[in-house]
């Protein structure tokens, strides 16, 4: 049985305690709610909008291969932005202020193939609590035993290629979501350290709802369009290899770079930083001053914020940002930032590149990389 990994007690005049006050200060000082706003609403409606246009274009466009293949990858751009954008502020009931409302916008989730009770569980609860803490920390368990990203995990011959085959497997990586993990994840005994104990409705929402994906994304295409059975599959593969390369990518950025570090609990499961410090170290932000990024990603290239404020709809991100940055540096803690999206991916492409050496390599800052003796 795992032992159970804690956090030390911050402590009074603490910067998670200075920061919250700053915040909530800058919120009731402009007088406005830390939920969605009218832009938020409407960058909800785009996309969702875009999805069914896409969507029964592809059913009754009757257009050609080309195309019909062309417009089957922006799908998957499309399903991966309405995670970003709608479902992930809704299940983090930062979308709303209403119960319900995030409830109803959560279920959108089952239309990009993913459950959302299961999501709560793994990212909101596990992910947020146990950031990059190998062995708790499962959405940092991106394939194992073909991608390995810190130096607990085995090092295997073949993983001296990882930089060049991760990124294909990320594409995958959402056919495996939508067709195992979803399952694995609810039916394993635990996720982390926590026990794995469902209401019963949620084992119906499972089937109904994957049941319900595969008829509208297989089923109806093969009924309803002028393709062949093998063309259709093509499709869906393509769907996912958009949507699981922007998603895979999105989240790799943020976590698995070289700014971010993977901290260990000790013998006993004690952390040695409080849990926002601990954020702080092990989350990165990228694409902070692009507005395009901001609104396509659904502020997931502003990590710390999220990590620190998951309550707080993303639309807000880039104004607190200024608020987290002056904080850590007045609390002497360290900002991690990649000010593109391409230095982030190069981050991420060479910290797989030293996972995976033959010689075991430890990330020490950005610029070194020393030899574990």
């Amino acid at each position: 049985m795992k032992i159970k990994t804690k956090f030390p007690s911050p402590q009074a005049g603490n910067f998670y305690a200075e920061l919250r006050k700053r915040v909530n200060q800058d919120f009731t000082d402009r007088g406005i709610s830390m939920n969605a706003n009218p832009k938020m609403w409407f960058k909800a409606t785009l996309f969702l909008s875009l999805f069914f246009a896409i969507y029964f274009i592809i059913i009754f466009g009757n257009l050609n291969l080309l195309t019909l293949a062309l417009l089957a990858i922006v799908l998957g751009i499309v399903c991966a932005f309405i995670g970003f954008n709608i479902c992930h502020d809704a299940i983090h009931g930062s979308f709303s202020s209403s119960k319900k409302v995030n409830t109803a916008l959560s279920m959108i989730f089952h239309l990009v193939g993913a459950n959302p009770y299961v999501w709560n569980i793994t990212h909101n609860i596990v992910h947020h609590t146990y950031t990059n803490i190998s062995g708790h920390d499962e959405d940092i368990d991106i394939a194992p035993g073909l991608i390995r990203i810190c130096n607990e995990e085995p090092l295997h011959a073949h993983q001296r290629f990882q930089q060049w085959y991760a990124f294909p497997l990320y594409g995958l990586a959402s056919l495996s979501w939508v067709f195992r993990k979803d399952y694995k994840k609810f039916f394993q005994k635990r996720i982390g350290a926590r026990e794995n104990l469902h209401p019963g409705i949620e084992y119906f929402n499972l089937f109904f709802f994957k049941a319900l994906y595969y008829f509208l994304l297989i089923a109806l295409p093969l009924m309803l369009m002028n393709v062949a059975w093998w063309q259709v599959v093509i499709g869906f593969i393509l769907l996912h290899l958009g949507q699981g390369i922007t998603m895979g990518l999105v989240f790799q950025l943020a976590h698995v770079v070289e700014l971010t570090a993977f901290p260990l609990p000790d013998a006993n499961g004690n952390m040695e930083e409080a849990w926002a410090e601990h954020q702080m170290r092990t989350t990165a932000n990228f694409s902070t001053n692009s507005s395009l990024a901001s609104f396509f990603l659904g502020g997931l290239n502003m990590q710390i914020e999220h990590h620190l404020f998951p309550k707080i709809c993303h639309i807000h991100y880039r104004h607190i940002a200024q608020i987290v940055r002056q904080t850590a540096k007045d609390f002497d803690l360290a900002y991690n930032e990649n000010p593109t999206f391409m230095s982030a991916l190069q981050s991420h492409f060479r910290i797989l590149k030293a996972m995976g050496a033959p010689v075991k390599t430890l990330i020490v800052n950005k610029a070194t990389l020393l030899p574990l003796k």
